[in-house]
């Protein structure tokens, strides 16, 4: 059974981060078998199969001419004004504000858009670009898109794709009505596309300004609802977006035969390897959108496939035949490669790995990259972690699912063997000193899958004024990762998936820096826990993951607010805090070292179970062995950021068992 219901923006009391991707779905199953869920709607995804191109063609679109049920985005506009003389009348551009959130740009729509009540006076429903959700907004937080100068924030602009996305989107819709033009090719990127739109923004929208951003009337007879939309069964799919219809392609797509173009890209890049807390994939596998899915039955297959890419490129009605299907199995573990105009392609193991392929520096070579392993042939995960602190990559490897077949942690602390003996229930094989392990116990524990690590940072950080750099004291420990890196490695002879992570401190010294690449042989990625949490967290990732380069996005588990993670009564005096270090002054914020939270009117400290909170653990992760406080902060001041570590783990499921 599927819950249609949706939750409305800005109520999730985020206060005063850059606009988050709200939470994607809500999922009621009857039944284990019963692999249908529907989506809320969907939160970023640009209109499917040239629909995108019709609509940003005009303002106006009649909501019954039965195009994908999900294009609801820029829909049912008309000109009937409000009646409470606060103007903002239907089918206006706007800047919208609410609470948590930047000024985001918008359209005003009629309350038969979302399916709600009407707006009571001095309220209007927008629906916001970028991402199609909709929320009531007071009339007192609008201002006209014209005010382009004033309410566009440059940070968001370049940190969040989405927030790109939606500026893009409403200037394109502000030129269609003021019947401006701009040069385009197919080979444009987002980035060229949008550069000469927001020239003419901040210019003040000339020559028409504010009268040519208004919609247009009788617009259901624009000449070009009336034309039909493109055949797919005869195309050269390489000229064509699977995700939108686009025929500016600007990359292939990864599984299936066709392209993508510059913004679906971002898209795909984003969300391609999100998962829910299900375990099968946030977003459909052709276009990573899609407001209602059809999950694989497959048992060790994570992907999903949305309602109107099966019926528009399977076969009108296709969805309602998987739908009685049980198990039905999805388009890339069916036998067959094509499926009406949906080709999955023969080579898409190594087409996928391509696809996130990254630059890592001009001098080294790109690592193997090694095709995704059929479903029926995967098996449980072996890992040797170094270094390994509170367990954190066994509780993520579980969090997403994957069968662990042997753990085996080399750690000295016993704080931190405390707590991952107790919260993994001995399933861990720990092994002490990292540097007395051997040639032959790699031999006898082997072979493994999987080796992570991360040596102690303290002598590499420019932060400590007394540091001995990598070839002293604590930062030689480098070079044991490195030893026995090599000593894991799969033979010549022997072909299969081997990964590798390495992780340390960002703020080392560059020498330092490119010695520990040169040795490793690629280029780190910086990944910075902002992105997901309430707290600064920026490292650099060495390694041999697929997609380390993609973008870090929030899932709708991840607390990105301090208050999020406070306990009840308890009021955060900041939205982010710094990094949160083994240092008891690292919890005090600001040049003035406040405390970050206010509780019966004083400052207070951050609880260890709101560290917890914010590093991602469960509550009480590090309650264990009568640790005080101090104790245990140190404990997380050394560990990993769960969602950055399940960013970066998500793409093995393609390779190993998972439950």
């Amino acid at each position: 059974v599927c819950c249609p219901q949706a939750k409305r923006r800005g109520v999730s009391g985020w206060e005063s981060s850059l606009r988050q991707r709200p939470t994607p779905r809500i999922i009621f199953q009857a039944g284990i078998s019963f692999h249908h869920k529907k989506k809320k709607e969907d939160n970023n995804m640009k209109p499917k199969k040239e629909v995108n191109n019709l609509l940003l063609a005009f303002s106006t679109f009649n909501i019954g001419m039965g195009y994908p049920h999900n294009c609801k985005l820029f829909t049912r506009h008309c000109n009937n004004y409000p009646q409470d003389g606060k103007g903002f009348g239907l089918g206006e551009l706007v800047w919208g504000k609410i609470k948590g959130f930047s000024w985001w740009p918008a359209i005003v729509v009629s309350w038969r858009v979302p399916g709600k009540r009407l707006a009571i006076s001095g309220m209007r429903w927008l629906q916001w670009f970028g991402d199609g959700k909709f929320s009531e907004v007071s009339t007192d937080k609008l201002v006209p898109l014209t005010a382009f100068s004033q309410y566009f924030h440059s940070s968001a602009y370049n940190k969040l794709v989405s927030y790109k996305r939606a500026v893009y989107q409403s200037l394109e819709i502000a030129s269609t009505r003021s019947e401006m033009t701009f040069p385009s090719n197919e080979r444009s990127t987002l980035e060229d596309s949008i550069k000469p739109m927001l020239d003419w923004a901040f210019g003040g929208f000339q020559p028409k300004g504010y009268e040519g951003l208004k919609p247009k009337e009788k617009a259901g007879n624009h000449p070009i609802l009336h034309s039909e939309l493109p055949s797919f069964s005869c195309c050269d799919f390489s000229k064509f977006c699977l995700a939108c219809g686009s025929t500016s392609v600007s990359t292939f797509h990864a599984l299936f035969e066709g392209g993508l173009c510059a913004v679906c890209k971002d898209i795909y890049l984003e969300t391609s390897y999100m998962y829910d807390d299900d375990g099968y994939q946030s977003y459909c596998t052709v276009c990573c959108g899609g407001r209602e899915v059809l999950l694989c039955g497959n048992a060790n297959c994570c992907r999903c496939f949305c309602v109107d890419c099966i019926d528009i490129l399977v076969g009108p009605g296709s969805s309602e035949e998987a739908k009685v299907q049980d198990p039905w199995r999805c388009y890339m573990c069916l036998p067959h490669e094509s499926y009406g105009v949906l080709r999955r392609r023969s080579d898409w193991t190594l087409k996928l790995q391509q696809f996130f392929a990254s630059d890592n520096g001009q001098e080294y070579d790109p690592p193997k990259i090694y095709p995704a392993v059929p479903a029926e042939q995967r098996r449980p995960i072996k890992v040797l972690s170094l270094f390994d602190g509170i367990a954190t990559g066994f509780l993520v490897l579980r969090d997403l699912g994957f069968k662990v077949e042997r753990y085996i942690a080399s750690e000295i602390c016993e704080d931190s063997i405390a707590v991952g003996t107790v919260r993994h229930e001995g399933k861990i094989t720990y092994v002490h000193d990292v540097r007395n392990i051997s040639r032959k116990n790699i031999q006898d524990w082997g072979p493994f899958d999987m080796v992570i690590g991360g040596s102690p940072c303290n002598d590499l950080s420019i932060v400590n004024p007394a540091r001995k750099g990598l070839y002293e004291g604590t930062g030689r420990l480098f070079f044991e990762f490195y030893r026995l890196l090599h000593e894991t490695r799969p033979k010549e002879w022997e072909d299969r998936p081997f990964f590798w992570l390495f992780e340390n401190v960002v703020a080392m010294g560059v020498n330092d820096k490119r010695d520990i690449s040169r040795f490793l042989e690629c280029n780190p990625v910086m990944i910075d826990a902002i992105d997901v949490s309430a707290a600064h967290r920026a490292r650099y990732f060495w390694g041999n993951l697929p997609g380390m380069n993609r973008p870090l996005v929030a899932s709708s588990a991840d607390k990105l607010e301090l208050q999020d993670c406070l306990e009840h009564g308890r009021i955060a005096k900041f939205s982010k805090v710094r990094t949160i270090t083994t240092r008891s002054n690292s919890i005090k914020q600001g040049k003035d070292q406040h405390f970050p939270v206010i509780m019966n009117g004083k400052e207070d400290i951050l609880w260890c179970t709101e560290l917890e909170r914010i590093f991602g653990f469960p509550v009480h992760y590090t309650d264990v062995s009568n640790m005080g406080r101090g104790a245990r902060q140190k404990l997380l001041g050394r560990s990993w950021s769960v969602p950055v570590i399940r960013h970066l783990f998500a793409p093995l499921k393609d390779y190993f068992a998972c439950d």
